[in-house]
């Protein structure tokens, strides 16, 4: 058997708790955010569900962030006071996600059979801008924490956040 095969294992574990981690804190972001999108339209008579649409968002924005990460984006101030280097993180993955979210858009539009050139056009650039202040708002104490995880190590951050057990299961 490989000598590497335990190290690798211990990584993808590593790594699916940490996509775990990121897929829970946006869902219940999101989905906050959907309860009150459905309250605030109920007023008006409009009834629609969007936790799976929530959900589902967290989830691709979690890969998304993974990806970003993996890539090394916005590693560039984190010499810095940590409230700088998670305000540019927040920043940077604010704008990944809006690019994204416009490529997404323009996917959609495709698929339905609208021409590329009209896509632009149709894209409601407005409601976009708007989630992601939003998002943008969400990932500040994201990375907040997750600079400070990277600052003091994941296992002594752990313990203090989660007690003695290091919110091991």
């Amino acid at each position: 058997m490989n000598s590497a095969h335990p190290d690798r294992k211990e990584k993808v574990k590593h790594e699916l708790r940490e996509m775990l981690e990121l897929a829970v804190y946006l869902a219940f972001f999101f989905c906050a955010l959907a309860a009150y999108d459905m309250l605030l339209l109920r007023q008006y008579s409009v009834d629609y569900l969007t936790f799976g649409f929530a959900l589902i968002n967290a989830l691709v924005i979690t890969k998304v962030i993974m990806i970003g990460e993996y890539a090394k984006l916005a590693r560039r101030h984190e010499n810095k006071p940590l409230l700088i280097s998670a305000m540019w993180k927040a920043f940077v993955f604010g704008l990944l996600v809006y690019a994204f979210h416009i490529v997404e858009e323009v996917i959609k539009r495709l698929i339905h059979g609208a021409p590329l050139e009209t896509a632009p056009r149709e894209i409601h650039f407005e409601q976009l801008a708007g989630r992601s202040i939003v998002v943008f708002c969400i990932f500040v104490p994201l990375f907040a924490f997750r600079e400070l995880q990277r600052v003091m190590g994941e296992e002594e951050f752990r313990r203090l956040l989660f007690g003695p057990g290091g919110g091991k299961t």
